[in-house]
């Protein structure tokens, strides 16, 4: 009986140890699968302080956002006329890339309603919080926010009517992988809207960092796979140019 209960004894002892091998080898391996993710986070693309000549201006904080709702801005980028231009209608699909509180948001939604939605992008939570916070006052619920990365604006593929870029990409520090994927995030005939203060007016009272020429841009937009569409050269101060897929185009190696 007492040998019994000695085997018995290791029978039980050897099962609790294979229990906390187990368990110790499953800790392992999510403590390396979150390692994995953090190297990942920590190792992002590479961004830019320069592309093709053209100096990449830094991202305005979210302690912008009462600049961006100043009541100058009517007259200095025309808001409603802007709009007009891109021919939104209900049912499209936007996507207000680097859409800060939402100044241009909760105007496109009001277009393309009832059965139309429009994407806001942002990298910083605090400016999505904001708008946030704001469809909840106004009642509106044809917005969806996603916090984008520096290199990847997390869009679904073959998805949107136009992009629309007010002021924002002269700031992106990864040009190429952001074209990339909004150029695959767009339908067949979808387009960019791409709104930049004139570099060639130096009377536009803003950094030169922050504004760009047409022949720059379509410079640009023209090595990562786009062709100028139309333009719209009436807005005071901003150039407003619709840049299409170029489906000639070839990636270089």
């Amino acid at each position: 009986m007492c040998n019994d209960r000695i085997v018995s004894r290791w029978a039980m002892l050897g099962s609790i140890l294979i229990v906390l091998f187990v368990a110790s080898v499953s800790a392992v391996h999510a403590q390396e699968k979150s390692a994995d993710s953090k190297v990942s986070k920590q190792n992002p693309p590479r961004g830019l302080t320069s592309y093709m000549g053209r100096r990449v201006a830094l991202p305005m904080s979210y302690h912008g956002i009462p600049w961006l709702n100043r009541p100058e801005r009517v007259d200095e980028e025309k808001p409603i006329e802007m709009l007009e231009q891109l021919r939104l209608q209900n049912g499209m699909t936007i996507c207000d890339m680097g859409s800060g509180d939402g100044y241009y948001t909760f105007k496109m939604a009001s277009l393309v309603a009832p059965k139309g939605r429009v994407i806001a992008v942002d990298i910083q939570p605090e400016m999505l919080q904001a708008l946030s916070k704001r469809m909840q006052e106004v009642k509106v619920e044809n917005i969806d926010t996603v916090l984008g990365e520096l290199w990847d604006p997390k869009l679904e593929a073959s998805s949107l009517d136009v992009v629309l870029m007010v002021d924002v990409y002269h700031e992106f520090s990864h040009p190429v992988q952001m074209l990339a994927a909004i150029r695959k995030a767009l339908k067949p005939d979808g387009v960019i809207a791409l709104v930049e203060f004139r570099a060639e007016d130096p009377t536009v009272p803003i950094k030169p960092e922050h504004k760009m020429t047409k022949a720059q841009a379509i410079k640009e937009y023209r090595a990562n796979g786009f062709k100028l569409v139309r333009e719209y050269d009436k807005l005071p101060q901003q150039h407003l140019m619709f840049f299409g897929r170029d489906e000639e185009w070839q990636p270089k190696d």
